[in-house]
């Protein structure tokens, strides 16, 4: 795939990453396959959040799907190394492996679902701190249908929505609509299917004009201070506070609001 100038794109193909103006869009592309997830495209995708992660001049990230899909899940014909492939024993198993599974990454993430976003795909929708559905997708857990149980997306969904809606998907193993979903609270927005990168590229425009150290100082406080009594939380806020004070960027800020001007932020 040509790779416009001022980008980069990620080798090999089955994930595509791009770069510009401080926006990383992940394309999981195996449209053949409604991009289902195996081996490679676990391997892969994983280096693209490592990659993001790591990255000083990537702020903010999108991930959608080429083709018809954001993710069918796991692929029923080539699913070995779907969920990984890790040393261990039987039982002693690495438990944050991948970016759905909670690696810890403060930068904020875009879910741009552009199709059917099932399994896998919708733990790794959930993972993120925006979901914006075009009017064409489809959402669901079919596991159980399956006859095996959702793990991960069954930690998830509960805390991104109400209990029965969460156990609605999860129990039935039905799909949802894109209107459905945003009913529940699942899908933040749903825009006409035409226009959902622009709406997810607009957001991440809003994202990047921030300072990119204090909105991950920011989104680290929030992820979690929801796990502390209140006077922990407060004091790791305020200990954060003074992390991100000592930055270059937040002198940057202060200067630039002085001098009526837009801050030019370093990332330092």
């Amino acid at each position: 795939m040509p790779t416009p100038a001022g980008q980069e794109s990620a080798v090999p193909d089955t994930v595509l990453y791009e770069l510009s103006d401080h926006m990383a869009t992940i394309t999981l592309n195996r449209p053949d396959a409604l991009n289902a997830i195996n081996g490679e495209l676990r391997q892969d995708l994983n280096a693209a959040w490592y990659r993001f992660r790591g990255d000083d001049d990537a702020w903010v990230a999108i991930i959608t799907g080429a083709g018809r899909a954001f993710c069918a899940g796991a692929d029923m014909r080539d699913g070995a190394g779907s969920v990984g492939v890790f040393e261990g024993t039987f039982w002693e198993k690495p438990t944050i492996n991948s970016f759905e599974s909670g690696l810890e990454l403060f930068k904020p993430t875009i879910a741009a679902v552009n199709g059917h976003c099932l399994g896998y795909g919708l733990t790794g929708a959930l993972a993120c701190d925006f979901l914006i559905a075009s009017d064409q997708a489809t959402f669901g857990f079919p596991e159980v249908r399956l006859g095996v149980p959702t793990i991960v997306g069954a930690i998830q969904l509960p805390r991104k929505v109400d209990w029965a809606d969460a156990m609605e998907l999860l129990l039935t193993g039905e799909r949802v609509d894109a209107a459905r979903a945003r009913e529940m609270g699942l899908a933040w927005r749903v825009v006409p299917h035409d226009n959902l990168m622009d709406e997810a590229r607009a957001l991440a425009e809003r994202l990047v004009a921030a300072a990119p150290l204090a909105v991950r100082a920011t989104k680290e406080v929030a992820t979690r201070t929801r796990s502390m009594s209140w006077v922990e939380a407060v004091r790791f806020g305020e200990t954060m506070r003074i992390v991100a004070g000592a930055t270059e960027d937040a002198g940057e800020g202060t200067t630039a609001w002085a001098e009526g001007r837009p801050p030019d932020w370093q990332a330092r």
